[in-house]
């Protein structure tokens, strides 16, 4: 779920880092099912678990000097502080609730200290935008008198208040960022962690072997769906990259594409994995927190199901055309060896039991974090029947890594993130940028949707995934309820482009992962990946013209809406696809690609609340079927050579 990717950890930070994630597993599993503590000292005492891990996993011997004792000052900080709020929040005689106003010097250095270190743990396993971001919306609020009107200038405020409302209160870094990872996100970590130990990803490659090779391009194919599938635990970008890229992207070269073609396709691929149910990503959960009217963890994933299968139907349209332009080869007794191989079947078991396990918890009405705790169990009672699954030392110990490595980053960020919320709502800023966003929607829903998703694209160059939405989301919020949707949609669409970020240059995260497997330059991996999801961008502006689609079927269509929502969106992919490859039957001039993109356009045309179709959505589909016609006819005699891509 993290979208970063931390170095292992050896030797005595090795042990350290094991220690501190089993006692961090621990105290989340025994304190989200039988609170003892106050809400802001659950949220201190997790930091302090966490906030250590993500110095520990990234410190190295090699590091130089002035990185170590930079890494030193952090992680001394960063525990100080959040210490001294566990103290004073739910163990002391009085509360720091109790003094907000009227903290003491020993206070505001405390909550300088532990912005530092929120930073420096930040920096250490994202990199430098989103400490940037955060620092720049701290100097925001101190210098808020002499920006110029255009920077939404307010009356400014001390060190004092800017430590207490970005550390020391619960509208900061323990707000509603560090809440979400807390209760929802560290158990998902958790729980797909151990899974992974149990085999489930030679089960996931194996079986997607097995279903696509020896088709063509099915190398890439066997990368989109074990992606997805890997997704369905995961629900993180990059830790799906790293670990099925090391799998599929040599695979796919030996069939013939590119270093570049197969890091791209893997990291688009990837980036689907917050949209896939069960698990998700971070941001599904902070869902639960922000929309409004409340909707359940249940809503979510039933929300996202049609969204995530049109997404790699997308993905698996986009590749196949691809192989077709570039790749008509016949298959090779390689892959005809791979689709051969045995399946795991007991992984899949435990895979399967722990999927369903987890689905029917929630379907019988228990809490997020209740429901993932049973599944949890249950996987590791399923593990223990056979010998390829049962955990050992060794296993256990992958698993706390694993843990730690998922865990740290998302600590970090929602660290960081609180320290912008809380400037956010200090500064006034939070009712500002909405009333923009009311203004041009007064224009038209198509113009505020492309404002959204502007920003959303131009945060997700430099943010996670979960960042962005979380940003754009508490941002737009006051004005969500006015834009006359439903409100989960348009949060669905923030969502998406969030999770896009891993794929924007030039901070794309899933690209960088799989350049680095590839060994393939960064940008231009970066870029391809782009190209590959590019058929999906289209799919948010479905998510509000046709709420159906993510099965909200209160409106006049209800199930054949969606029927017809979801087919019409497979329609718009395909027709994207073509567009954007050249290819379908055959090769497609310009203006045929231009006429498939406008096609496209046509059916995302949004109908009238009681019409299932609007004319330009029959227009639309009366250029699909001349489309295939064309192409099918132009076909008849042409034999395309295999060229470089």
């Amino acid at each position: 779920m993290s979208d970063s990717v931390p170095r292992a950890s050896s030797g005595a930070r090795g042990a350290a880092v094991g220690i501190l994630t089993l006692l961090l597993t621990v105290f989340v599993l025994v304190e989200v099912n039988r609170p003892a503590l106050t809400p802001q000292a659950q949220l201190a005492a997790f930091a302090l678990f966490g906030l250590p891990l993500c110095f520990l996993i990234r410190m190295t011997p090699g590091d130089p000097w002035w990185r170590r004792g930079l890494d030193l000052l952090g992680l001394v900080s960063a525990v100080a502080g959040c210490a001294f709020v566990l103290y004073w929040s739910g163990l002391g005689p009085t509360s720091l609730g109790d003094r907000a106003g009227a903290e003491t010097g020993l206070d505001i250095a405390l909550g300088l200290l532990g912005l530092f270190g929120v930073l420096a743990a930040t920096a250490r396993v994202i990199g430098p935008a989103l400490p940037i971001l955060a620092g720049l919306f701290l100097l925001y609020a101190a210098v808020g008198p002499h920006l110029p009107e255009l920077l939404f200038p307010h009356r400014g405020y001390s060190l004092a208040r800017i430590a207490s409302q970005g550390f020391l209160q619960s509208q900061g870094v323990f707000g509603i960022a560090m809440k979400v990872m807390f209760a929802y996100v560290f158990l998902f970590v958790v729980f797909g962690a151990v899974l992974q130990q149990t085999g489930a990803i030679r089960f996931i490659t194996t079986s997607a072997r097995r279903l696509f090779m020896g088709t063509v391009g099915g190398a890439a194919k066997v990368s989109v769906v074990a992606n997805a599938m890997m997704g369905s635990l995961s629900g993180s970008a990059v830790a799906d990259a790293a670990t099925t890229g090391t799998v599929t992207i040599p695979l796919m070269q030996s069939t013939g594409f590119t270093a570049r073609s197969a890091a791209g396709i893997t990291a688009a691929a990837s980036s689907g994995a917050a949209l896939v149910p069960p698990v998700m990503g971070a941001a599904a959960y902070m869902m639960l927190e922000l929309v409004d009217p409340p909707v359940s963890y249940l809503q979510v994933v039933q929300a996202a199901i049609l969204p995530a299968l049109l997404y790699y139907v997308a993905l698996i349209a986009m590749v196949h055309l691809h192989a077709r332009r570039h790749l008509v080869t016949a298959p090779s007794d390689t892959e005809s060896e791979e689709r051969d191989e045995k399946v795991p079947i007991q992984a899949g078991i435990v895979f399967g039991v722990g999927l369903v396990s987890l689905v029917v918890a929630l379907i019988a009405g228990r809490t997020v974090f209740r429901a993932v705790s049973v599944a949890l169990l249950i996987v590791v009672l399923a593990s223990l029947f056979h010998q390829s699954t049962r955990p050992d030392l060794r296993k256990v110990w992958a698993s706390l890594t694993r843990i730690a490595q998922g865990a740290a980053p998302l600590v970090a960020a929602a660290g960081a993130v609180g320290i912008i919320l809380g400037m956010v709502t200090l500064t006034g800023l939070g009712t500002r940028f909405p009333a923009t966003v009311l203004s041009v929607a007064g224009e038209g829903l198509l113009p505020a949707l492309i404002l959204i998703m502007v920003g959303s694209v131009v945060l997700g160059m430099g943010l996670p995934s979960a960042v962005c939405y979380l940003l754009m989301a508490i941002l737009i919020g006051p004005v969500i309820g006015q834009l006359g949707v439903p409100p989960l949609s348009v949060h669905f669409f923030i969502f998406y482009f969030g999770m896009m970020s891993m794929v924007t240059p030039p901070v794309a995260l899933a690209a960088y992962t799989t350049a680095g497997i590839a060994n393939t330059p960064i940008i231009p991996a970066a870029l391809t990946a782009f190209r590959f999801a590019l058929a999906g961008f289209a799919l948010p502006y479905f998510f509000v013209f046709r709420p159906e689609l993510l099965l909200i079927l209160d409106g006049g269509r209800g199930v054949a809406g969606a029927v017809v929502a979801f087919l019409l969106g497979s329609a718009v992919v395909l027709l994207l696809s073509a567009g954007i490859v050249g290819w379908l039957f055959g090769p497609l001039t310009g203006p045929v690609r231009a006429a498939a993109l406008a096609a496209a356009a046509l059916l995302l045309w949004p109908p009238a609340p009681d019409e299932f179709l609007a004319l330009p959505n029959v227009l639309g589909l009366a250029a699909l079927a001349a489309l295939f016609l064309f192409s099918y006819r132009a076909r008849q005699g042409t034999a395309p050579a295999i060229r470089p891509h």
